[in-house]
C-alpha cells in the first residue's frame, strides 16, 4: 500500500539526515511518496514565515509527517517551530520510548521506558509579559480538557503495548492548584485500567531515581515542562539524543521528529549520525501499519550499530552519514535476500 507522508528536511544537518532516512525506508520497501515543505529557517528566507501554510495544509491532509531538527533562536528571534506545530496540529501527546541499543556505549544496561509528554500548554503556552522593569510574569496553564486526553492516551498505550504501569510526574506539593489537576485527572483515567499499576513521583524526586535505577521506570506520564526536561535527561541514560526517536501524536495527525539540534558546526560534510530521524521514522512505520518494513529496519540497524566499523564518529566509529546509511540499506537487502532462500 502506497502511503502519501509529508517530509520537513529541517534546518542544519536536516536535509543530510532525511535524505537518509528516505533512502533507508525506501529499501525496506515502504512505499511513500514524500511531500516535501520547508519550515523554520530555510521556510522563513523563503516564504516570510516559518510555518507556512501550504505545509501544515499538507499535514493535515496526509495525516503524517516525518521532520529533521528545526533551529530555535535562544532568548530572541522567532518563537520554537516545533511548539507552533504542535500547537497548530494539536499534536497534543509527545511520545518518546527510550531504550538500549547494542554497540551504543550508555552508563546505565537494561533500561527500556516510555515518556508521555503532554504538548500544548504548561509554561509552553507562551503567556508571559513584562510587569515592570525587572519583573517578568509567566503564566502556567494546565486544564483538565488536556491533562485528561494526555493521560488517557498514556494508559492506552501501556495497554496496548503490554506495558505494566504508569507513573504520574508532578511538583503537586507546591504548585497544588495546577500540578494537582494534572494528577488528579491521571488518577481519574487510572480508574478506567484496573490492569494497570499506577503510581506517582515527584519530579525532583524523580530525576533522583532515574539516575540511579531506571530500570525501575516503565510509562512516565508529565505535564510539558517535566516532560521537556526529563524525556532528554532519560535520553542520556542510553546514550544521548542521538539515538531516541520521538512523536508528536494528535487526535488524528502525527509528526514524527529527531529530538536533537541542528549541528550547523558539522552540516553539509557528511558527518552526521541519522539514527535518531530513523528511529522515528521506524515509529512512523508501525503508525501507518508497515509493521514488518518497521521490524526489518530496526533489525539492520541493530545489526549496524553493533558493528564499529559501521558506527559514525558520535558513536566512536568512523563512518560517515552515507556510509552509515549504506550500512543499513545492505543489511536490509541481504535479510531479505536470506528469508528468500
Amino acid at each position: 500500500m502506497a502511503h502519501t507522508i509529508t517530509l520537513i528536511p529541517g534546518d542544519g544537518i536536516g536535509p543530510e539526515v532525511s535524505a537518509a532516512v528516505v533512502r533507508i525506508l525506501k529499501a525496506s520497501g515502504a512505499e511513500i511518496d514524500w511531500e516535501r515543505h520547508d519550515a523554520g529557517i530555510v521556510a522563513l528566507e523563503r516564504h516570510g514565515t516559518t510555518l507556512p501554510h501550504p505545509l501544515l495544509d499538507s499535514v493535515e491532509r496526509n495525516k503524517v509527517a516525518l521532520k529533521g531538527p528545526l533551529t530555535t533562536p535562544i532568548g530572541t528571534g522567532f518563537t520554537s517551530v516545533n511548539v507552533g506545530l504542535r500547537k497548530a496540529l494539536d499534536l497534543y501527546a509527545n511520545l518518546r520510548p527510550v531504550y538500549n541499543l547494542p554497540g551504543v556505549q550508555s552508563r546505565f544496561q537494561g533500561v527500556d521506558l516510555v515518556l508521555v509528554r503532554e504538548n500544548t500548554e504548561d509554561l509552553y503556552s507562551g503567556l508571559e509579559h513584562e510587569v515592570i522593569p525587572g519583573v517578568v510574569e509567566s503564566l502556567k496553564i494546565i486544564t483538565e480538557r488536556a491533562s485528561t486526553r494526555v493521560a488517557r492516551f498514556a494508559f492506552e498505550y501501556a495497554r496496548k503495548n503490554g506495558r505494566k504501569r504508569v507513573t504520574s510526574v508532578h511538583k503537586a506539593n507546591i504548585m497544588k492548584l495546577s500540578d494537582g489537576l494534572f494528577i488528579d485527572c491521571a488518577r481519574n483515567v487510572a480508574r478506567d485500567f484496573l490492569d494497570l499499576q499506577y503510581d506517582e513521583r515527584i519530579v525532583d524526586a524523580a530525576c533522583m531515581h532515574l539516575v540511579m535505577t531506571p530500570e525501575k521506570f516503565d510509562v512516565l506520564l508529565m505535564p510539558n515542562l517535566y516532560g521537556d526536561i526529563l524525556s532528554d535527561l532519560c535520553a542520556g541514560l542510553v546514550g544521548g539524543l542521538g539515538v531516541v526517536g520521538s512523536g508528536n501524536m494528535g487526535t488524528s495527525t502525527a509528526v514524527f521528529e529527531a529530538v536533537h539540534g541542528t549541528a550547523p558546526d558539522i552540516a553539509g560534510k557528511n558527518l552526521a549520525n541519522p539514527m535518531a530521524l530513523l528511529l522515528s521514522g521506524v515509529m512512523m512505520l508501525r503508525h501507518i501499519g508497515e509493521l514488518e518494513r518497521a521490524d526489518a529496519v530496526t533489525q539492520a540497524l541493530t545489526r549496524v550499530v553493533a558493528d564499529p566499523r559501521t558506527r559514525t564518529r558520535d558513536l566512536g566509529g568512523t563512518a560517515t552519514t552515507t556510509e552509515f546509511t549504506e550500512a543499513v540499506c545492505r543489511d536490509i537487502e541481504h535479510a531479505g535476500d536470506r528469508l528468500r532462500a
